[in-house]
């Protein structure tokens, strides 16, 4: 009986086995033909549940608290730099190497037409060893002046030991700088130096370098104005037997720099910007200078390396003679030291009246603008003296 039982119940289950084994069957056919019917297939198989209610708020319960979000942290972006900012940067302090301070003002526009009111300014660049005792007088020379016509730069021996006031034209205006040495390669470097921040002003068209014992002999306006019309730069570059007394074969000849094209000439220049940007551009011969003349002070580099670059380049831009009046004595070797007793109008007539120069190819009665070297102690009489004889003041 029971054996019969369990015959009729494994035939009963035979049907529901092979209806489940034909479905399977067909899900795996249809899988493999039709893939993109597999998740749908598969959920179809699984039997759903019915969704769960959410669960119903209490009369006690608030609804969530939503922060705002928060204010950025981050500061605010500066405002893009427009073209002023570009053309004149606001300070001349930086912590840029030399090398990427010739580097960045060795770049030249080429675009000639400029995109703006161009004013050429005057770049005076002042190489002094710790002071200004003359800077009453200078302050003097650009006051009421539009500062848009001129700027001002400082190299001194770090540190620079005087004080000024903060309504000084000339505070502010300390360079970074490196202790000089007469006659070495660090003062060409000093040179160097003060052009190339002078040349990140795109507005600066000439530049004049200075010492702390210079003065101006004329007044702002016509030191301005004989500058900024000239077609030439006043580079004192000459071939005589004086100069060549200090080639040295063993050293220059073989950085090909042949007595032929060995020059001399006062280190106080004036030059337009096309040849500022030649001397701070310079990879090939002021090394070869540099180290050539490294612990030889009789080289005198400050007086060779630039008339030489010029005669080199073939700068025909060049007036071959210099704008600040020295006065050389009879056999030696220094120029002369201006002392108080020496400020006379007799002086300046003499420094004026330095003959007749061509200038722009016409004679002018203008040979020197500024003048050198007067000690400290001057400063009282040429005070006294700018307003009768210089004009300002």
């Amino acid at each position: 009986m029971a054996t019969s039982q369990s015959g009729s119940n494994l035939i009963k289950a035979v049907p529901m086995l092979l209806l489940f084994s034909s479905g399977f069957i067909l899900g795996m056919i249809s899988i493999a033909n039709f893939p993109a019917l597999s998740p749908m297939l598969l959920i179809s198989l699984v039997p759903s549940s019915p969704p769960i209610p959410p669960p119903s708020p209490s009369p006690e319960s608030t609804p969530p608290c939503v922060q705002p979000p928060l204010a950025s942290s981050s500061p605010t972006p500066a405002s893009p730099m427009g073209l002023t900012a570009f053309l004149a940067p606001s300070s001349v302090m930086h912590n840029i190497t030399d090398d990427e301070l010739l580097w960045k003002a060795s770049m030249v526009p080429k675009v000639s037409r400029t995109p703006y009111s161009r004013v050429p300014k005057v770049a005076f660049m002042f190489l002094v060893r710790a002071q200004l005792p003359l800077r009453p007088l200078w302050e003097k020379f650009f006051a009421g002046h539009d500062k848009g016509l001129y700027s001002i730069y400082v190299h001194s021996d770090p540190p620079f030991a005087a004080s000024l006031p903060t309504d000084s034209v000339f505070y502010g205006r300390m360079i970074p700088s490196q202790k000089t040495t007469w006659g070495d390669a660090d003062l060409v470097e000093a040179d160097r130096r003060l052009l190339a921040n002078a040349l990140l002003d795109q507005s600066n068209e000439r530049f004049a370098l200075l010492s702390e014992s210079c003065i101006p002999i004329y007044d702002f306006p016509t030191i301005y104005t004989h500058l900024t019309n000239s077609n030439n730069s006043f580079v004192d570059s000459f071939d005589n037997a004086g100069a060549r007394v200090r080639y040295k074969p063993n050293l220059f000849l073989p950085h090909n720099i042949t007595i032929s094209q060995w020059r001399k000439g006062s280190q106080f220049f004036e030059m337009d910007r096309a040849l500022a940007v030649e001397v701070v551009s310079d990879e090939r011969y002021f090394p070869a200078f540099r180290d050539s003349c490294a612990s030889r002070r009789s080289c005198l580099i400050d007086e060779h390396y630039i008339p030489t670059l010029v005669g080199i380049l073939g700068w025909r831009r060049n007036a071959n003679r210099t704008l600040t009046y020295v006065e050389w004595q009879p056999r030696q070797s220094h120029p002369r030291n201006h002392g108080a007793s020496d400020v006379t109008v007799e002086l300046f007539r003499k420094m004026r009246g330095g003959g007749n120069c061509l200038y722009n190819g016409v004679v002018s009665v203008i040979c020197f603008v500024f003048a050198r070297k007067f000690s400290p102690d001057t400063l009282p009489p040429l005070l006294e003296i700018a307003p009768k004889v210089m004009g300002f003041g």
